[in-house]
């Protein structure tokens, strides 16, 4: 196959970008994109000019580490991660362009590198559960119904790879966040810190900068693990019966 490139490059954050057009030849209909991107920079560094930066890690769709806007789509044209994405997807001659998630939370490192350590943030501010140090408790010490288990579970399952945020024309992280707010708050292990947990993570998130939900779907319609929009319809709840809680608590006080 030969593929045409148009290649977001950027220096950093401070400089201005463009696209810069890129020709590779014999490329295999069964190379994953990320190992078209190794072919396309071992030809860049033999010909003495700088690599393409992109994010990857485990390769296996597993690390959310992947995460380019591929011919105006998070991932690419199907609902999977880039490194699961094969090169059979395109047609010989066809224009790919290809960019880094646009949101302002997301800050451009280089070229298709950007900054999502504002997602770490917001974990750090709530998605988690504190417990005393001591022995492991028996897995089976606390009944959980397997509707229950299953529902957060599937919220888990969510990578943290940024392509709702990407996918979103507002840029809402709505879709992470509420994935982490119920694979905890869905468990019995997370309900004693659940109002505690949506309110600052919530409140993180809207710090970092992320929109607010549009309420279009795109997200849950590009997520490469298909997180549902249900979770955004749980935080909801979980965080205004949080804050009705903490002003009746207030009231009450005052009184």
């Amino acid at each position: 196959m030969k593929i045409n490139l148009k290649i977001w490059r950027q220096k950093n954050k401070d400089t201005k970008g463009s696209f810069k057009s890129y020709q590779l030849d014999h490329v295999s209909a069964d190379m994953s994109f990320l190992e078209m991107l190794d072919v396309l920079n071992n030809d860049l560094i033999h010909k003495g000019e700088e690599s393409v930066a992109f994010d990857h890690d485990c390769r296996e769709g597993i690390c959310g580490m992947c995460s380019l806007y591929i011919n105006g789509r998070p991932h690419g044209p199907q609902q999977t991660t880039t490194c699961q994405l094969h090169m059979r997807t395109f047609k010989d001659g066809e224009t790919i362009v290809i960019e880094p998630w646009r949101a302002k939370a997301f800050p451009v490192i280089r070229d298709l590198v950007v900054d999502r350590t504002a997602f770490d943030r917001i974990q750090q501010a709530g998605g988690y559960v504190s417990v005393n140090t001591g022995g492991v408790p028996d897995a089976n010490e606390i009944p959980i119904a397997k509707k229950v288990a299953d529902e957060a579970f599937d919220s888990a399952a969510c990578i943290g790879c940024g392509a709702c945020v990407a996918a979103c024309k507002n840029a809402s992280a709505m879709l992470f966040v509420s994935a982490k707010v119920s694979q905890l708050a869905l468990l019995p292990q997370g309900k004693p810190e659940r109002k505690e947990r949506v309110e600052k993570m919530v409140a993180q998130m809207d710090e970092e900068g992320f929109g607010a939900c549009t309420n279009t779907g795109a997200c849950e319609a590009e997520c490469p693990k298909g997180i549902s929009l249900t979770n955004i319809a749980r935080m909801n709840r979980e965080y205004f019966t949080a804050i009705t809680t903490s002003y009746e608590v207030k009231v009450g006080g005052g009184d």
